[in-house]
């Protein structure tokens, strides 16, 4: 029997695993969504961090935006010379658009971009009124209760 590895199923989503979309993505994959590369590592309980390698890319040609659940990091390249001649080009600085969906519960922290790698921080923040909470259980029973004169 063969064994399936559904992790890739897995990157593009943080802080929630709903089958559907998962697999909806999946099947929508190709080879140009594996441009560029990133990690998802979970540094905490409730912490996150995506790192995307991205070398050649200057911050001001990258873009990140949230928008109804979504994470989105852009990169539009600035227009190259066109005197420049290659014998070999192995760093792409192909324009890209990389989606996350993200739960309800994910919040964006900082970004930082660094030595060709740019790191989103995330952080689940759970409402109050979602957290789990104990229910006290009471007794349907009258309790009686002695009077300290009674006692006397």
């Amino acid at each position: 029997m063969p064994n399936f590895d559904l992790s890739p199923l897995m990157s593009s989503t943080v802080g929630f695993d709903h089958l559907s979309r998962l697999v909806e993505s999946a099947l929508n994959n190709d080879s140009a969504s594996a441009y560029p590369p990133y990690n998802i590592e979970k540094l905490g309980e409730d912490d996150y961090q995506i790192t995307m390698a991205i070398a050649g890319f200057s911050q001001d040609e990258l873009t990140i935006t949230i928008q109804e659940g979504t994470l989105l990091i852009a990169g539009r390249g600035a227009p190259e010379d066109a005197d420049r001649r290659f014998l070999h080009r192995g760093i792409a600085k192909r324009a890209f658009e990389r989606r996350f969906e993200l739960a309800e519960t994910i919040k964006i922290g900082a970004a930082k971009y660094e030595n060709g790698l740019l790191q989103v921080s995330l952080k689940r923040v759970i409402p109050e009124h979602k957290k789990p909470r104990n229910i006290e259980i009471r007794s349907s029973k009258p309790t009686v209760r002695k009077l300290e004169a009674d006692a006397a």
